[in-house]
């Protein structure tokens, strides 16, 4: 597809753009984790988990451009085991939030957690992501209102591209912006609250995934 071709388009791809946006802006696991991992390790550590993150929304876009779906719906099995795996992960990661707002330890600002590498980091945002299914129907979603009957197979791989662009602002953004040190002391002020509430949205993402149809 040339750059002429795109004008009749231009419409949708904002929408799905838009669409994207707003899903990705919207509190959820993901964002939670890097949130969370900035204020209470800081902005290295934040950041490799967004990147983990974008790496996984990057994978579940591809594959939705490449058809996934038609996938999914031939081998049922599938589908079936990536909820377990991220209904499983989700209520581990509400443990860990549970556990750290029923504690009496008040984190210290921008001190990094010595047992987990900068690598490890970034698999956990990845895992995350790539775990839970519902990323692959949003994405599904997303693809579908930029496609049209006539559209070139080109167009999903412009909003992937997009999309993906729009990710590292996003997710990159809640790291560097929760990592600072107001966003730290604010943290340490709320702890309880913020990790209570942390667990709560865990515990029932992960409850939706393991009992979903």
């Amino acid at each position: 597809m040339s750059y002429q071709d795109l004008p009749p388009y231009l419409s949708t791809i904002a929408v799905s753009y838009a669409a994207y946006l707003i899903a990705t802006i919207s509190p959820g696991p993901a964002n939670l984790a890097i949130m969370s991992t900035s204020m209470r390790e800081g902005r290295t550590p934040g950041l490799m988990m967004a990147c983990g993150v974008i790496i996984g929304s990057m994978t579940w876009g591809l594959l939705a451009a490449f058809g996934l779906s038609t996938l999914l719906s031939s081998f049922g099995w599938l589908m079936t085991a990536f909820r377990i795996v991220g209904g499983t992960y989700l209520l581990w990661l509400g443990y860990k939030s549970l556990k750290s707002a029923l504690g009496s330890q008040t984190p210290q600002a921008m001190k990094t957690d010595k047992n987990r590498s900068n690598t490890q980091y970034l698999l956990l945002g990845l895992g995350i992501h790539l775990t839970n299914p519902k990323s692959i129907f949003a994405w599904l979603s997303i693809i579908t209102i930029g496609i049209t009957p006539d559209a070139s197979t080109d167009l999903s791989f412009i909003i992937v591209g997009g999309c993906v662009f729009l990710g590292v602002f996003v997710f990159g953004g809640y790291a560097l912006a929760f990592s600072t040190q107001r966003m730290i002391d604010l943290y340490r002020s709320f702890r309880r609250w913020i990790e209570g509430t942390a667990a709560l949205i865990f515990g029932f993402a992960g409850f939706k995934l393991l009992t979903m149809k």
